[in-house]
């Protein structure tokens, strides 16, 4: 596609969830790694090469991030809408699995035993611990369903989903904006616009939080907070988004912060596929690309897998 022709509403779904999963295989190998080190390992875009595996993963293999979004976006249109039981349960599956990779945060609270609907609350009771990014991670597949209800239909819908593993309101709120940047993302307006509305709809307990690192002039390292939690993983998305011009730069940008690089380059392959579209997301990337599934057989999805899915989640 032409970097000339406006994306499609079909090319921005497909962009968003593609993107995503690009966005975590192309992270993981640099995750707690320091700052810059993508670049120094690869200077210059388009030249091959950085789909390198490493760390315990495979050239391509996308981690805990994308299987969780895939559990959710299968869990969503093979149910015909939300049914948190369900996504509860094929995470527990997904967990008993031991994928190679699982917050220990959703990890504690999936092997708890507790209910569905009780188990994140209770662990955050004890723990008060529950404000990571393991909720954001996996958040394109349901921002791409849940487009359709406006803003406040889709932001609930990222809060609910939160909920089931992480009791701080944090996560949910900033998994609410997300699927609301998503939103605006798919429909072919700007997301960086939408922001200051965006907060208007968050919890005022969070508000002022994340009205910092969503700032026009919030950088990465003015963070408090690793990135690993929710509010600098998101607002190192968004800085990325903010200040690139296309989807590899801006997840490039993103996995050189450092830190928990496959998150957020999944979160800022999700904005910037939604912005730039299917077509900006290097084949060369795509076409090694998979998702192991452990828990559910010996299933791997490649793109062609995962685009299908995207279709019938932006229907």
């Amino acid at each position: 596609m032409s970097r000339l022709t406006r994306p499609s509403r079909l090319d921005r779904v497909l962009g968003a969830v593609i993107g995503s999963a690009v966005g975590d295989a192309l992270g993981a190998p640099f995750e707690f790694g320091p700052e810059g080190a993508f670049s120094a390992r690869f200077p210059g875009e388009g030249h091959g090469g950085e789909m390198c595996g490493g760390g315990g993963w495979e050239p391509g293999e996308a981690t805990d991030d994308t299987q969780m979004a895939v559990l959710v976006g299968e869990s969503l249109v093979e149910r015909g809408g939300l049914e948190l039981p369900d996504v509860f349960g094929r995470f527990q599956r997904w967990a008993a699995a031991e994928p190679k990779d699982i917050g220990l945060q959703t990890e504690a609270v999936l092997g708890s035993g507790d209910p569905w609907d009780l188990a994140a609350a209770l662990h955050f009771q004890t723990s008060q611990r529950a404000a990571g990014n393991g909720a954001l991670m996996r958040a394109a597949t349901s921002g791409v369903y849940f487009a359709a209800l406006g803003r406040d239909g889709t932001m609930d819908a990222g809060r609910r989903l939160a909920a089931l593993t992480h009791g701080d309101r944090a996560a949910w709120e900033g998994t609410a904006i997300l699927h609301e940047l998503l939103r605006i993302a798919l429909s072919g307006d700007d997301p960086l616009t939408a922001v200051p509305e965006s907060l208007d709809a968050v919890h005022p307990g969070h508000r002022d939080r994340y009205a910092i690192v969503l700032d026009p002039g919030w950088h990465p390292d003015l963070a408090t907070e690793f990135n690993g939690a929710v509010w600098p993983c998101l607002g190192s998305a968004v800085w990325a988004l903010r200040t690139t011009s296309s989807y590899e730069e801006a997840v490039r940008a993103a996995v050189d912060l450092g830190g928990d690089t496959d998150t957020v380059a999944a979160v800022t392959g999700a904005l910037a596929g939604a912005v730039h579209g299917v077509g900006a997301v290097p084949e060369r990337w795509t076409d090694i690309l998979h998702v192991p599934l452990p828990g559910f057989g010996d299933r791997v999805l490649r793109t062609a897998d995962l685009s299908a899915l995207a279709r019938r989640l932006g229907s």
